[in-house]
């Protein structure tokens, strides 16, 4: 069978070092003095490796909330003897001065920074430690880096305080005296967002040797300095940088350039038009060009051939036939062509191998892939342009359009309008059109995402398309992996009193469905998270409204699942008012059938547990439930459930009936006339996973109608569900209990002929070798 899309494994490498990020103290570290993580002496990593764990380790702070960061991980690369860095990716303001302090004895090659907003002038120090060694740094984003903390020098005292490190640096105190002397080897430079305080031409005036220069959303003062690299500079990023002739003119005299970046955010913050002549010189000139960027211009109309002059055919990358008129200079199609937010995109002929643009899927999902990192702002757009394509036409390249979208999600966790897009976005990728096409691994890393985006965001959208997103999958199942988490995340989502009412009925839905069919030990987990009080004040809140609607449903359907086999949630169902709530609720919906058998179905559970019994043994419960028997509420189901309360109740025997009224025999009474009112052949709108506490009340003479209502629903199930319920039975020992009650003198005649058939019915379902399921266990789902 072929592989589905994303299911290739991770590397060995891969899953070791995550395994030992995960646990330090048992692969390579010990507990030192004051709990310091410390390196064991007989250890030495080498580049690769440490390489490894650094990004590793950066990737798991900011996209796994179960992985706990360690305070002094940073240190355990402070001595090259033992370890060697040499490319290190650090992003967004969890990297602190002092990070880069305990590293700063290492040979860096690269270094990259982005968004690092908590490093002040303290790291410029360690930058100049890394000096006679770093060929690519980036500081894209850092706009703290170059201000003092408090006032302090740079300087500062090696010592420095942990209390100093984490106080704001100062916007007024500008460091002056760094600047890149003696980054001889350095070749490549991101100075993104560099703040307009800091003197460009100044800053970068000792850099002879740059071969590449990113200077986005820079105020740059003059252009000149910009000739010192115009015979080496092969890539020049200057997004968002105001154009001019004089820039223009300069930056064509850059020969060796072979990416070009002029581009903008938007057209509506263009001044600047973007002309024939200027893209024809630029073309002329720039001779070695493979990659131009000029998203976001103003286009002149003289730009583009007359779509009635256009080659014939299909579209074609040639330049000779190409649409836009300067690019007919070119020598050979472009390997990437940047033209996302212009008019460019829409025509015909485009010589490149790949274009940005918003034309169709191929050209947003390029857009994506080249603006996540630097550009979220861009990123946002063409995602929202993804979303419109998945959702109203068909997304052809699904694989490729989830793994950016996730992509765009884990970088820009903390990114609001990426968060929004990108959710949406996945709700209409993973649904069923989809589905057959996705791997485990690949769904995984979307429920990931998604949960994140939960953590993060208390936001109505963000929320609403996270819950609908988790909808698509399958329940439980597919969540088991990250159960407990998403479970704390939907309690956390319902805690408000006044939730969105959308975001409230998916969520509710979610937890219905999250507890039905789990194991008893996922169900109490989920209980001592508090879901029992949770559902309980929704309820309560609804009862307030005088509403009666899915969430008031699903709230009750969730209590029936979780307190299945659960004394604990049915103990906690009782302690949080439970029973009052009950009786308000059929006293104030007293038509809504779903709702009544939903709440029946949950005191079912309740009255399985002996401790619990004696709490629903009042005049008043009893009289509750002796008046439901006669319900014809959804089907036979409410009458069903409230003599299967009764039963467990009368199974306790007639010591404990202590009141008079109303009187034990005339409630059994009762309950034997339900009984006999109800249809054998009943379709039932309910699941066993267990018949333990139907099988408990069959053995015994002191309740013969406990005993004649488990042999009911006993010859009900095993009549209607042959092939679902006569393995479960033969399998859970009910044969030999049946059997018991054909030799009681106490168990009535009618009882005993069903408990014949049942018999029968299980002999017959064994013989057939159309029923036997080829020997393979039946997986069998819970009440509700």
């Amino acid at each position: 069978m072929a592989a589905k899309a994303g299911d290739n494994p991770d590397s060995l490498m891969t899953l070791a070092t995550i395994f030992c990020l995960r646990n330090l103290r048992k692969t390579m570290c010990y507990q030192g003095f004051r709990n310091k993580l410390c390196l064991r002496s007989d250890i030495f990593l080498p580049s690769e490796i440490c390489d490894k764990l650094v990004n590793t380790y950066m990737e798991l702070v900011h996209t796994d909330s179960n992985f706990e960061p360690e305070e002094s991980f940073f240190q355990l690369f402070s001595d090259p003897c033992s370890t060697r860095l040499t490319r290190v990716q650090l992003r967004e303001d969890f990297v602190r001065d002092r990070d880069l302090e305990a590293i700063q004895k290492q040979d860096l090659i690269e270094l990259h920074l982005t968004y690092c907003n908590s490093l002040s002038s303290r790291s410029l120090k360690s930058l100049i430690s890394f000096r006679e060694t770093l060929v690519s740094l980036c500081l894209f984003g850092c706009n703290h880096i170059f201000y003092r903390k408090g006032g302090a020098p740079l300087a500062c005292n090696e010592d420095t305080e942990d209390e100093e490190e984490e106080s704001p640096a100062s916007r007024q105190a500008l460091e002056t005296d760094f600047n890149f002397q003696g980054f001889n080897r350095l070749r490549l430079l991101n100075l993104g967002g560099l703040p307009d305080e800091v003197d460009a031409e100044t800053l970068l005036k000792p850099l002879k040797s740059l071969t590449s220069l990113d200077l986005s959303n820079v105020q740059l003062l003059g252009t000149a300095f910009l000739t010192q690299w115009k015979d080496r500079l092969a890539s020049l990023v200057l997004y968002n940088v105001d154009l001019s002739e004089e820039l223009v003119s300069t930056i064509v005299e850059m020969v060796n350039l072979r990416h070009l970046d002029i581009s903008r955010e938007s057209r509506r913050t263009s001044k600047f038009k973007m002309s024939r002549k200027i893209l024809t010189a630029i073309v002329q000139r720039l001779v070695n060009l493979v990659s131009l960027d000029i998203s976001g211009h103003i286009m002149l109309d003289n730009c583009t051939v007359p779509h009635i002059e256009e080659a014939m055919g299909r579209p074609s990358i040639e330049p000779c036939k190409s649409s836009i008129y300067p690019f007919q200079e070119l020598k050979r199609p472009l390997q990437f062509l940047g033209l996302y937010d212009t008019t460019l995109c829409n025509v015909t002929h485009i010589p490149a191998y790949k274009v940005t643009g918003s034309k169709n899927e191929e050209q947003v999902l390029n857009a994506i892939e080249a603006y996540t990192e630097f550009r979220p702002e861009l990123a946002h757009r063409a995602i929202n342009q993804l979303f419109d394509i998945a959702r109203i036409q068909h997304c052809s390249q699904l694989l490729r359009a989830l793994q950016l979208v996730i992509a765009a999600l884990k970088c820009h966790k903390y990114d609001k309008s990426i968060q929004v897009t990108g959710s949406a976005a996945l709700f209409y990728l993973t649904n069923t059109e989809y589905r057959s096409d996705q791997s485990v691994r690949l769904r995984r890393e979307v429920i990931q995402v998604v949960l994140n985006g939960m953590e993060q965001y208390q936001e109505v959208t963000v929320q609403r398309n996270c819950c609908l997103t988790l909808c698509n999958f399958s329940i439980p199942e597919e969540l088991e992996f990250q159960y407990s988490r998403v479970n704390q995340l939907l309690l956390k989502i319902l805690e408000p009193a006044r939730q969105d009412e959308s975001i409230q009925r998916i969520a509710v839905h979610l937890c219905n469905a999250l507890v039905c069919q789990v194991d008893n030990h996922h169900k109490e987990a989920v209980g001592k998270m508090g879901f029992v009080k949770t559902m309980l004040n929704l309820i309560q809140k609804k009862l307030q409204d005088r509403t009666c609607d899915q969430v008031m449903e699903f709230s009750w359907s969730a209590l029936w699942n979780i307190t299945d086999e659960t004394p604990d949630n049915c103990q906690m169902f009782l302690n949080c008012r439970g029973m009052s709530l009950f009786l308000e609720c059929l006293q104030e919906f007293p038509d809504k059938q779903e709702l009544h058998r939903n709440m029946l179905g949950l005191l079912g559970n309740v009255a399985e547990v002996k401790a619990l019994r004696p709490q629903l043994l009042t005049p008043q419960f009893i009289t509750v439930f002796s008046n439901l028997l006669d319900s014809k509420a959804d089907g036979i189901e409410v009458s069903y459930n409230a003599c299967g309360v009764l039963s467990h109740i009368m199974f306790d025997g007639p010591a404990v009936w202590s009141m008079e009224d109303p009187r034990r025999d005339s409630v059994m009474d009762k309950m034997m006339d339900a009984i006999q009112s109800w249809d054998v052949s009943s379709r039932r709108n309910i699941n066993y996973r267990s018949f333990e506490p139907i099988l408990r009340l069959l053995p015994q003479s002191i309740a013969p109608v406990s005993q004649h209502w488990a042999t009911w629903a006993l010859y009900n199930l095993v009549s209607v569900y042959p092939s679902k319920y006569c393995p479960l039975l033969i399998k859970e020992g009910g044969i030999s209990l049946l059997e018991k009650v054909l030799e009681l003198e106490s168990s009535h005649p009618e009882t005993k002929d069903m408990a014949s058939k049942v018999m029968e019915a299980c002999e017959t379902f064994k013989e057939d070798p159309m029923e036997t399921n080829n020997g393979q266990e039946v997986n069998f789902g819970q009440r509700g």
